[in-house]
């Protein structure tokens, strides 16, 4: 008998349990408590991956195969498809189909952002816990088990962790070590925060999630959830391999000023000035960062 199988198979049918292993179980009322708290048990630690996906086919490979490699199991993918390629959409398909992890594919009817995207992915995800991973960055075979275990024992609702910053070829290029804890003054000057480094509580999402911006929708995020928490720990650990991508959207200069702008104008509900003074900060970091810290190895 495959016993882990098993109860991969358990987490998330209760039909199964109900089937195989309580079909004894006369009475109606004991049943459904016993399935309930079995399930609840299996389900315990789950973690939800969050994947938008968007004209990522010369990486999109590399990334399952580094989530395919986690030491840690007990987790499910939700890679949101938002593209208009049918092409492209089978070539997802094929990459998924040979996964071994539990795995949902949402495909989007136009395309709304990664941030958006995000949010769907969310709504239909099960796990106790959310990470969040672009579809072009690798994760350290034990992201989620370091992780995990740092926020069960810190006791907080959100980490994140140092990354390593790779190229085109997967080659190692810099690296940034963040800040133990981090502040909310400190966050609004400069996000040090890797996306794909992020692990949330899902009860966090209730009240908070990714806004419509193009770019800056992580930074934003952030920030509200700084305010709700006060700070932010970090893990002392490489645990991610960022892509530095120049022609990416997200590495649009002209796209990041706007959307920077909106974020501390409209969305902070900062003045005109006091906005303008923060973009113009925000990108003086993001110079320091790039010329001074990043590209060091």
């Amino acid at each position: 008998m495959n016993v882990p199988r098993i109860f991969d198979k358990l987490i998330f049918n209760k039909k199964l349990i109900n089937n195989v292993i309580i079909n004894r179980v006369v009475d109606t009322q004991t049943k459904y408590l016993f399935i309930m708290s079995l399930s609840k048990m299996f389900k315990k630690n789950v973690i939800s991956i969050i994947i938008p996906y968007h004209k990522k086919k010369n990486f999109f490979k590399e990334t399952i195969e580094s989530i395919n490699k986690q030491s840690y199991k007990n987790f499910e993918v939700i890679i949101i498809y938002d593209d208009i390629d049918k092409l492209e959409l089978e070539f997802v398909k094929k990459i998924l189909k040979k996964s071994k992890f539990k795995k949902k594919l949402l495909v989007n009817k136009k395309i709304i952002g990664a941030g958006l995207s995000r949010n769907k992915g969310i709504k239909v995800s099960k796990g106790e816990f959310i990470a969040f991973c672009d579809a072009d960055d690798l994760w350290n075979k034990d992201k989620l088990k370091i992780q995990l275990n740092f926020m069960k024992k810190e006791n907080i609702l959100f980490s994140h962790s140092n990354y390593l910053i790779i190229d085109n070829a997967s080659k190692k290029i810099g690296n940034l070590e963040v800040p133990k804890n981090i502040s909310y003054n400190q966050l609004i000057r400069s996000c040090d925060i890797g996306l794909s480094t992020v692990m949330i509580s899902r009860s966090l999402t209730k009240d908070y999630l990714f806004s419509s911006l193009k770019t800056k929708e992580d930074y934003l995020l952030w920030i509200k959830l700084i305010r709700h928490l006060k700070n932010f720990k970090s893990i002392n650990k490489d645990l991610v391999y960022w892509r530095y991508l120049k022609n990416s959207l997200s590495s649009s200069n002209f796209q990041k000023l706007g959307d920077a702008f909106k974020l501390y104008r409209y969305h902070l509900n900062f003045s005109f000035l006091f906005s303008i003074f923060c973009v113009l900060r925000l990108s003086f970091y993001a110079l320091i960062k790039k010329t001074f810290i990043y590209f060091k190895i």
